[in-house]
């Protein structure tokens, strides 16, 4: 075998190995964004201490036209303390109301998707917390280009449910408004993430 020869062995024997390479990152990155990775759990005393994890603050903004979020999106966000108190939409004493738009969400029994994808798909809410994202993992599956892996949170605070965003792409609306941090949400109101809307309803 002449030195010419040679080369252009090593050449393809190279060629090759660079070419399996890519095949397994473009796979990784699939499994990464079609599955996500496990979510870690807290002990159940520090679940209980903060039942927020820390959602970074950031100025409200305009509705803007949805990007569609990144394949490689962080697989889960953390878990640090909570520095952002609770947002209360309603009036002093509105949790006590029997009736209304300004009604306690202490009485959702069910959370009803309104449009997208899975309009008029209906899921029972008891007091777990319920993830909302493109993760299997989520207990709110939602799969659109404009949902990151685990995209929000909803979950009881003191009786009320709360809505979380976990530092989104495109961002969560609450009736309209971003939601930057925990916010409570109201009964028939409409919750908007990606290109799905859903309520919560007695």
């Amino acid at each position: 075998m002449n030195p010419s020869e040679l080369t252009l062995l090593v050449l393809r024997f190279g060629f090759l190995l660079l070419l399996w390479l890519f095949v397994f990152g473009i796979v990784y990155a699939l499994r990464t964004d079609l599955f996500g990775q496990r979510v870690r759990k807290l002990p159940e005393a520090q679940a209980s201490a903060s039942p927020f994890p820390s959602a970074p603050a950031a100025s409200p903004a305009p509705a803007a036209a949805p990007r569609p979020a990144s394949p490689a999106a962080p697989a889960g966000p953390t878990e640090p303390v909570m520095k952002h108190a609770p947002v209360s939409n309603l009036p002093s004493g509105a949790n006590t109301a029997t009736g209304g738009v300004n009604a306690s969400v202490q009485t959702a029994h069910r959370l009803v998707i309104t449009s997208g994808p899975r309009a008029g798909t209906e899921l029972a809410l008891g007091r777990d917390p319920i993830t909302i994202g493109r993760s299997g993992e989520s207990g709110l599956v939602i799969r659109d280009d404009y949902t990151s892996t685990h995209h929000a949170r909803l979950l009881l605070w003191n009786d009320e449910w709360m809505i979380q965003d976990l530092d989104s792409t495109n961002g969560t609306f609450l009736d309209g408004r971003r939601v930057t941090v925990p916010t409570q949400v109201p009964l028939d109101t409409p919750i908007k993430i990606g290109t799905t809307t859903f309520e919560l309803r007695r």
